[in-house]
């Protein structure tokens, strides 16, 4: 599903990736730990096509990203990348149903088909009766479930989150942990998560260490 070769980064004169060989198999839920400066969210923006390495190879479900342009690589973001963050990133004047329903809008969806797989979505998460809610009205748990949502709108291959439980308390963070492998179950999304939560990283398929901007074997 990813496969990445040699890939390197820099930011001026600092080397923040340097050599990043990676293989996720379709339907992995994988974890990236290491300290803070390793290049964790710098390898899962260039694994979003978010940002491009300095060198090397990126090839996400067959396709080689350096290959696309810069508008291929938006429409190949939206239909087959979803992406969740810690701090969720809704738009606070859209209720949780407008929020989750914008990149179907953006893909191009019909409105009755994209209505109908974002209540699809709502009742899996039960959040449907919090569909008419702006975020300020919903709780930590429910603003990242909704977030979840969004990030599933359009059935992407791949699923990739940044600390997606780092902003939540005990309760619902073990709530979201478990809502991954449900995820994976039912829709067979493969899952990259960048993660200082241990016990998150215990839970995953697999995970991949990273120090000093290489995998660590």
């Amino acid at each position: 599903m990813i496969t990445t070769k040699n890939i390197t980064k820099s930011f001026g004169s600092v080397q923040v990736l340097k050599g990043i060989d990676l293989h996720i198999d379709k339907g992995e839920i994988v974890s990236i730990v290491g300290p803070s400066g390793a290049g964790k969210t710098t390898l899962l923006q260039i694994l979003g096509t978010l940002d491009r390495p300095d060198g090397g190879e990126v090839r996400v479900d067959g396709v080689d990203v350096a290959d696309l342009s810069t508008g291929q690589l938006s429409e190949f973001r939206n239909r087959h990348l979803g992406f969740i963050f810690q701090f969720h990133q809704l738009l606070p004047e859209f209720t949780a149903l407008e929020n989750i329903l914008i990149p179907a809008y953006i893909a191009g969806t019909t409105k009755s088909r994209a209505q109908e797989r974002a209540q699809e979505l709502l009742r899996f998460l039960d959040l449907s009766h919090r569909a008419q809610h702006k975020p300020a009205q919903l709780s930590g748990g429910e603003k990242q479930r909704v977030a979840v949502a969004r990030a599933l709108i359009n059935h992407p291959s791949v699923i990739l989150a940044d600390e997606p439980s780092g902003s939540l308390d005990s309760k619902n963070k073990a709530e979201l942990h478990q809502l991954f492998f449900s995820l994976r179950e039912k829709f067979g999304q493969t899952f990259v998560i960048v993660t200082h939560d241990e016990e998150l990283a215990q839970l995953t398929d697999r995970t991949i260490h990273l120090r000093d901007g290489l995998v660590e074997r």
